[in-house]
Formats: C-alpha cells, sequence, structure tokens
C-alpha cells in the first residue's frame, strides 16, 4: 500500500486465523521496545506462556516481562489466555498475525517506522546469532533443514509486491498458531523475508 509501513508477524497452537492491522502511531510506538518485540514474537511462536516463561527467552526479568505484556495488552496486542486456573496467568498474541501500517507521508509514521524496523531487524539478528551459537547441538535434520539464503533480484515494484503475496500465500498454511495438522516431530521454526530496493552505486 503506497504510504504506508508493514511487518507482517505471524507464526504453535491452533486457532482461527485472524490477521489484525494496527496503524495507530502509538500503539506502534508502544511495540518499538526490544523487550516488547521479543515477547510478541515469543508468543506468536509458541503460544501462551506466562511472564516468567517468557523472562529466560526475552533476556528480562517476570516482573519487567508482566509490566511489558500490560503494556501490549492496553494496545490490544496481547490478552490473557482463556481457561487459565487462577494463578500466574498465561499471555497470548491476540491475533494469529498482525500488520503494522504507519502513514509514511507524516513525520510520526517515519520516524516509528524506522524505530520498530530497527527493533525488528535486531531481534531477527538476535535470533540468528542464537542459532549459530548452538548449532552443534541442533539435531542434524534441523541443522541440513535450516536455511540462510540471500537473493538478489532485477524486478519492478509490481513484480516484487506479487512475489510477495505469493510467497506469503504459500507460507500462510505452516503458521504455527492456526495450523492444525502438524506432525508429531513440527517445531516453531523462524523465517523471516526483507525485500527493499538495493541503493544504487555511485559513479566514480
Amino acid at each position: 500500500m503506497k504510504g504506508s509501513f508493514q511487518i507482517v508477524l505471524g507464526v504453535a497452537m491452533s486457532r482461527p486465523e485472524e490477521r489484525r492491522e494496527i496503524t495507530d502511531v502509538r500503539a506502534l510506538a508502544a511495540l518499538a521496545h526490544p523487550v516488547r518485540v521479543a515477547l510478541l514474537n515469543h508468543l506468536m511462536a509458541f503460544g501462551p506462556r506466562t511472564a516468567s516463561q517468557c523472562a529466560a527467552t526475552v533476556g528480562a526479568s517476570p516482573s519487567a516481562c508482566s509490566y511489558h505484556l500490560r503494556q501490549l495488552a492496553r494496545w490490544g496486542l496481547v490478552e490473557p489466555a482463556s481457561g487459565t486456573d487462577g494463578r500466574e496467568r498465561p499471555w497470548q498474541a491476540a491475533a494469529t498475525g498482525f500488520a503494522f501500517r504507519a502513514d509514511l507521508d507524516d513525520p510520526a509514521g517515519r520516524a516509528v517506522q524506522q524505530s520498530l524496523l530497527a527493533v525488528q531487524i535486531e531481534q531477527d539478528a538476535a535470533l540468528a546469532r542464537d542459532f549459530l551459537r548452538r548449532v552443534d547441538t541442533v539435531d542434524r535434520t534441523w541443522r541440513d533443514a535450516a536455511e540462510f539464503g540471500r537473493f538478489s533480484l532485477l524486478v519492478t515494484p509490481a513484480e516484487l509486491t506479487e512475489l510477495v503475496a505469493a510467497l506469503d500465500r504459500e507460507i500462510r498454511p505452516f503458521i504455527g498458531l492456526t495450523r492444525s495438522d502438524a506432525p508429531a516431530d513440527a517445531r516453531p521454526v523462524h523465517l523471516e523475508l526483507k525485500a527493499f530496493p538495493e541503493a544504487e552505486p555511485e559513479e566514480s
């Protein structure tokens, strides 16, 4: 969409698909925090988790996680999971996929874009670095299946739009929060997609 910014987050517990669009710049600004992005990504990958269960993964204390989860809930990004037993409550992502859109014609929207994207890129890189650190402990079949590919394309904006849409259609049946037919040996996998025009080389 012209003049907009979009990240689609979606990845294990079967739920009806619900893709939610977030356009409130205040909500996007609230999300643009390393712990909050990590919490949302973790809930979307692994399903309902308590603040204590999230703590070790996101590198924050349980009390800090609880605070940040409440802030995410304030903006409709997470919610208490249903069917809790009254003890420490699990949280879940409020939808199975999010599109975050900021108006790029608005300076505040552009600032939110840069801030949120920068945090998400760092989170993605941290996940990749963590995999490389523990790769020797990963089962051989998963090591062989893992992929770090890079492609330099030559496309028009329309072709890139269609390519991304086609990839989304292929990926969507495997989204962890909505998949109901996953084999017993399936596990959460991080898959990311970045597509943007490269800078033109300067004339020498």
